[in-house]
């Protein structure tokens, strides 16, 4: 037990290091090429490749790790991810916006690469490291999930302070240089314990067979489209139209309030993460009560969405009483949605077996991150289309079709008896 809390500390640090990094690149893309004129949907393209190539990651990533060890892939994703910062320091405002784009675009796929391996690896690690009486797995699950989420939410706020005071270049070489240091101690110091990979392992093995695993990524999807269809351009560009008045006192206003907000939201939703499992008094809880809660709060999130889509319809001029009335309904959308999001997390260890976690986990967050990649074009399209309402509302179309997946879990039991009958 000792090894085990050992092997998950080290894990858990080299996550938040790198979720650190995460956070604040995102925001250092963003606003940077904002403030350059790119219109929302240019924005989103920077993203896309970065979301394409999570999901192509985690489709592979499983076997990876199956074949090579989860501590081969957590450090590939730590060295991917100082390259992708070298790489990004090297842009030069000379070049054309489409060299600009494509080069961004670019060093993003690298970073979506890196950020997945590190986060199936994490993720895995729990399954196999975690206590299994009493709870355990959903609290270490949460309390890993929850922390990582909080260090990104400082990674956004940090991205955007560092932009608005040293500047995109110095800010991505000094986060390179932490990560690096991050990577060595992780390598010096990780003990033993993890699976170091087999060598039998077969690709075709990455594709589930089981009901649970299909219908529950499913459900994935659709609840992180519907976040990130708002999350990833909508909102940081509809407040830096309010906030900015395009002066550099402005926009270091702007980017600090914008990097606040986002902050905020994201370390919100990783204290709701962490704590779920005592908001749900989930300790020792059967299977079959997770999934129906899974299905509750899923439903209840869509009020959330739907509401604010036609509060800002009726409302089109933005005003004080609205952006106030935003930030509360989002933060209120993002404690539902933390609860959402860890009953997922635990549910995909609780349906995977021991001999194919990492192919469960990796196929799993391959629809997390299709689900991303949805959001975040449909982000840019909806907002250029129809601005903020038209972001909203379709975020509440996509948790709808979220409940269809959560409909159709079963508990471990009752899929056995209705393969016996």
């Amino acid at each position: 037990m000792q090894r085990a809390g050992a092997a998950y500390v080290a894990v858990t640090a080299a996550y938040w290091a790198f979720m650190l990094t995460d956070g604040a690149l995102r925001m250092l893309v963003l606003l940077h090429f904002h403030t350059l004129g790119f219109s929302p949907v240019q924005l989103a393209y920077l993203f896309v490749l970065y979301e394409i190539a999570g999901v192509v990651t985690n489709l592979s990533a499983g076997w990876i790790a199956a074949r090579f060890g989860l501590t081969s892939t957590l450090y590939a994703g730590l060295a991917l991810q100082i390259g992708a910062l070298i790489a990004l320091a090297q842009l030069d405002p000379a070049w054309t916006v489409a060299t600009s784009v494509i080069f961004v675009m670019a060093v993003q796929g690298a970073s979506g690469v890196a950020k997945d391996l590190s986060k199936m690896s994490a993720k895995s690690a729990v399954k196999l490291l975690a206590p299994s009486e009493q709870g355990g797995l959903f609290r270490w699950v949460a309390l890993l999930t929850g922390s990582k989420n909080a260090v990104k939410g400082l990674g956004f706020l940090l991205g955007a302070v560092l932009l608005g005071w040293v500047g995109l270049k110095a800010a991505v070489l000094g986060m390179a240089a932490v990560l690096a240091l991050t990577l060595v101690l992780i390598v010096w110091k990780m003990p033993a314990g993890l699976p170091t990979g087999r060598k039998d392992a077969k690709f075709r093995e990455v594709f589930s067979k089981n009901a649970n695993v299909n219908w529950l990524s499913f459900a994935r999807v659709f609840l992180f489209a519907a976040r990130d269809v708002w999350f990833v351009v909508g909102i940081p560009i509809y407040f830096y139209a309010v906030l900015s008045d395009g002066t550099p006192e402005g926009n270091r206003a702007a980017f600090f309030t914008i990097g606040s907000f986002m902050a905020l939201w994201i370390i919100l939703y990783g204290a709701v993460q962490a704590a779920a499992p005592k908001l749900l008094s989930a300790k020792d809880r059967p299977e079959a009560d997770i999934i129906r809660e899974a299905r509750l709060w899923v439903v209840s999130l869509i009020a959330v969405p739907a509401g604010l889509a036609l509060l800002s319809f009726v409302t089109p001029a933005p005003t004080t009483w609205l952006t106030v009335t935003l930030i509360v309904g989002l933060l209120i959308f993002g404690g539902l949605f933390a609860v959402n999001s860890a009953l997922h997390s635990y549910l995909i260890l609780a349906f995977s077996t021991g001999d194919r976690v990492t192919m469960d986990v990796g196929f799993y967050y391959m629809a997390n991150a299709a689900g991303r990649l949805l959001g975040t074009v449909l982000s840019g399209a909806s907002y250029q289309l129809g601005g903020l309402p038209l972001c909203l509302g379709t975020a509440a179309v996509l948790l709808a079709l979220s409940t269809i997946g959560a409909a159709k879990l079963r508990s471990t039991s009752a899929q056995t008896e209705e393969r016996a009958s």
